[in-house]
């Protein structure tokens, strides 16, 4: 029998700057100029954590594998778009990251959230282990609807972000559900929308302060994942215009998808191109030193994003949103509300205040719909994924 994994290290490839063009620059709900903003989008596109594969890391479940090189691409990119999530939970959408300045403390909580061990929140060994209950075995590529409800499980340990996770299932978003999981008047646990005081925070730990987690908050930020297939094969050209807008949203964090063989997370668009983060990238794993400061360079992408045509995306993603308010939020409806209205850009989901008759609600019953048309499809289309092994005789 033998084994072949197909996979890629961009480090081999030369990237290209934005291009000179009058078109704007969007990148998770900040528009620039490449004429006049070169610099705010690239120190923009460098703070965002960028999550490759990684080798030599411990064992996954004691006896597994140390590396994710050839099958964790999508399991990076739903780190990468949760950890947006968590920066702008914790740290605010406008904060950056510099080479060489000191981060305040909650950056390096953040980022201790998904270091490549077992006892981190959202570690590429928790999601390898947690999908084992999705029906993925450890080093089986995952496609975005599967990551997506393996986040939602880890996000309910999280007791320091205190996140409400919504998976918008067919194609729906039900703002009824919405409502009720972000006001169930849980404690927080001393973040953005209930900061701590400054005497509060752990250097390079998490914050642990009785006081905070008393308080109770009237709305629990918001992570809202919606699984799409927008295509069989190929994106409807339908869809694009919708997809590009979500870009715009200030509540936006992002897609993760790929093109066909590929899992990428795409952060914006220029013109008729996507701007992503490419987790095919072999990279050391990272151990914390003796002072306990984390050597942190090796996670944010210090050279010019890649950029892909539209056209090539594969149909089958997830888009994500971040609500830290109930403001965020019903602002996030009516911007979705009134591009239903706009001519010649297909709607790619439903946006109802009630749930239909006819839907079962997975947030209630605790399930994970899997066997719709769409999740067969969309099994089928993981195993094509050029970083699976193949497997020949």
């Amino acid at each position: 029998l033998f084994a072949a994994t197909l996979t890629y290290d961009t480090l081999r490839f030369e990237y290209e700057d934005f291009p000179e063009t009058k078109e704007p620059v969007w990148i998770l709900g900040r528009k620039y100029s490449v004429f006049t903003e070169k610099e705010e989008i690239l120190l923009d596109v460098t703070s965002r954590l960028w999550f490759t594969y990684r080798k030599n890391f411990p064992a996954i479940g004691g006896t597994g594998p140390t590396s994710d090189t050839g099958w964790g691409c999508m399991l990076r990119c739903g780190q990468m778009i949760f950890a947006q999530a968590l920066v702008c939970r914790h740290l605010g959408r406008d904060w950056r990251w510099i080479k060489g300045k000191r981060q305040m403390d909650n950056y390096f909580n953040v980022l201790n959230a998904f270091i490549d061990k077992k006892d981190s929140y959202y570690s590429i060994h928790q999601i390898a282990q947690m999908g084992v209950g999705e029906g993925k075995s450890i080093g089986q590529w995952y496609g975005p609807n599967t990551v997506a409800q393996v986040l939602k499980k880890l996000a309910t340990f999280d007791t320091w972000s205190s996140l409400a996770v919504h998976i918008a299932m067919d194609n729906t978003v039900v703002m009824e559900e919405i409502r009720r999981l972000c006001q169930s008047n849980l404690p927080c646990a001393g973040a953005a929308a209930c900061p701590a005081l400054e005497s509060d925070v752990l250097y390079n730990g998490y914050p642990e302060d009785p006081g905070l987690r008393d308080r109770l908050v009237l709305w629990k930020p918001l992570v809202l994942l919606i699984p799409l297939r927008l295509g069989l094969t190929e994106i409807n050209e339908a869809y694009i215009e919708t997809l590009k807008h979500c870009f715009t949203m200030p509540q936006s964090l992002g897609v993760i998808g790929g093109k066909p063989n590929s899992a990428h997370y795409f952060i914006g668009y220029v013109g008729e191109e996507l701007i992503y983060l490419d987790p095919h990238t072999t990279q050391p794993a990272v151990e914390p030193s003796d002072s306990s400061c984390l050597p942190d360079e090796s996670f944010h992408c210090q050279h010019p994003p890649c950029r892909m045509s539209i056209a090539e995306l594969d149909p089958s993603i997830a888009v994500g949103f971040f609500c830290n308010t109930e403001a965020d939020f019903n602002n996030w409806c009516q911007q979705i509300k009134k591009l239903a209205l706009v001519r010649g850009a297909l709607p790619m989901f439903e946006l109802v205040e009630r749930q239909p008759s006819h839907f079962s609600n997975p947030d209630v019953l605790n399930l994970t719909p899997d066997s719709s048309d769409a999740d067969r499809l969309e099994r089928f289309f993981d195993s094509e994924d050029e970083d699976f092994e193949i497997l020949s005789l």
